[in-house]
């Protein structure tokens, strides 16, 4: 297969458009990672855009999105060719198209009583933003993309993609919120990637009404005091978040990072116009995001405490 020859010369890209993605970020973050890695564990896994593209003895992806996981387990089991054949009979059974709304309604009631895990990435194809949203009796409800969704060629490559470089990693599957999830096995020479649900930014993930748990300041102090205890251990860790946005400061965080001046902070160049967060220049509506780092990297970085 032609596909095969290309996925190591280019990231892989996840084919679901998963709100807070860091595809566009892999070449700021990979290189901070440590060079070898046993366990990976990518505990807010999302798109899994970070962990398919990690070297690594084992990769796991943990999300609390139970269907979300399902997919991904779907996909690493199941050949290439049936995936896609699969997709496609859904599309000419159902008449899928930019502008046939109610053969995607018909779709989507027809999954929400069958929950196949394939039928979930073709509603998502077809859907608004390509997003996944579910109420709280854990019914897809995300609206028809009319005019703009679909599955068209560019998906149809990254999914390939992401399949054939899902077959050739280790991979393992849990779907446990991360409160709940099992550290004892880790060691100093295994890593914790973490891209929660960011406290200070709106987004449908946030609020606990898409029948799956919300995020708040309670599991922003859990997760960084399961963070502190990964330190104690010798268990290295990175922390995707933002500091400031859009006039927003996430002082739990910026209070966590002064109590402990051995992390490393390290400014991304995303969506504002400075990354230093100390300059009086940048963008007050934008962000400033970070990665947050328990150990040294092989790059020169910023550490900084915060001051207000």
């Amino acid at each position: 297969m032609g596909i095969t020859t290309q996925i190591r010369t280019k990231s892989i890209k996840s084919p679901l458009n998963y709100i807070g993605g860091k595809y566009k970020l892999l070449e700021q973050i990979l290189p901070l990672f440590p060079k070898e890695i046993n366990h990976f564990v990518d505990l807010f896994a999302g798109g899994c855009n970070v962990g398919i593209n990690v070297n690594a003895e084992k990769i796991i992806f943990n999300d609390n999105l139970t269907y979300l996981i399902e997919l991904f387990q779907t996909f690493h089991s199941k050949e290439l060719e049936a995936v896609i054949t699969h997709i496609e009979n859904r599309i000419l059974k159902y008449d899928l198209s930019l502008t046939n709304e109610e053969g995607y309604k018909k779709i989507r009631e027809f999954y929400n009583e069958n929950k196949n895990p394939l039928d979930l990435f073709v509603l998502i194809a077809y859907s608004f933003n390509h997003q996944i949203r579910f109420n709280n009796s854990h019914k897809f409800n995300n609206p028809f993309g009319k005019n703009r969704s679909s599955f068209n060629k560019t998906m149809k490559l990254n999914l390939e993609r992401f399949i054939v470089q899902l077959k050739t990693k280790n991979i393992q599957f849990s779907n446990v919120s991360f409160e709940n999830y099992d550290y004892s096995f880790l060691s100093k020479n295994d890593f914790v990637y973490c891209d929660p649900p960011y406290l200070i930014t709106t987004g449908s993930y946030n609020d606990g009404k898409r029948g799956f748990k919300g995020w708040n300041e309670k599991e922003e102090f859990d997760l960084l005091r399961i963070l502190n205890e990964l330190n104690s251990k010798s268990v290295n860790f990175a922390l995707s978040n933002v500091i400031e946005h859009k006039g927003k400061s996430n002082d739990i965080l910026i209070n966590w990072v002064n109590k402990n001046p051995d992390f490393n902070v390290n400014y991304l160049n995303k969506n504002y116009s400075n990354s230093n967060y100390q300059t009086k220049n940048r963008d007050k509506n934008g962000s400033v995001e970070v990665l947050i780092t328990n150990y040294k990297t092989s790059i020169p970085m910023q550490t900084t405490l915060f001051n207000f």
